[in-house]
């Protein structure tokens, strides 16, 4: 069983003159979502093997304070490929891993996840928010042997799910 957790990255400050997307980092409130969605993750014991981020400031802040946030100190690769290339080069990044990897998570941009999402799931998700976690789960031994629509949908979270009620698990696991 591989599994495959696609994040969109962090709620970035707005756009300013001089500074392009890929030069804008993670606003504090994204901080904060980075927190809850970490709490998230740890409480139900979901630790990444590798991650895979953008090379985008706001995407390699988020995969940083996400890996601190979960005490992961494996192997973080940012790639360009990961900042609008063309979803084939991703599915090959994912296609060429390590067998010995079972959990994967992948920091990167609307529209690309969408993409990815929808292509390897019978799932439809029309937007993933910042921050938002699809994790798909896959029945094989070999990340060679992906395919379209083989993925089943394990859960799809996103920060503002808990806006109104954070349970006390994961409330006092945050630092704020």
């Amino acid at each position: 069983m591989k599994k495959i957790y696609f994040i969109r990255h962090a709620k970035a400050e707005n756009f300013s003159q001089g500074v392009s997307d890929y030069e804008r980092s993670v606003k504090k409130k994204g901080f904060k979502d980075i927190d809850t969605i970490g709490s998230y993750l740890a409480l139900q014991g979901i630790y990444p093997d590798v991650i895979f981020s953008s090379c985008a400031l706001c995407a390699q802040e988020s995969t940083l304070y996400l890996a601190e946030r979960l005490s992961f100190t494996g192997p973080k690769y940012f790639l360009e490929e990961l900042y609008y290339a063309p979803c084939e080069d991703i599915i090959n990044i994912i296609m060429s891993e390590d067998d010995s990897v079972d959990v994967m998570f992948i920091i990167g941009h609307n529209p690309q996840l969408n993409e990815l999402v929808n292509s390897f799931s019978q799932e439809h998700i029309s937007k993933i928010p910042t921050m938002g976690v699809i994790a798909l789960e896959f029945d094989i031994d070999s990340w060679s042997e992906l395919e379209e629509n083989r993925g089943n949908l394990n859960f799809f979270i996103y920060p503002k799910q808990f806006k109104y009620y954070i349970p006390n698990q994961i409330r006092t696991k945050l630092v704020i």
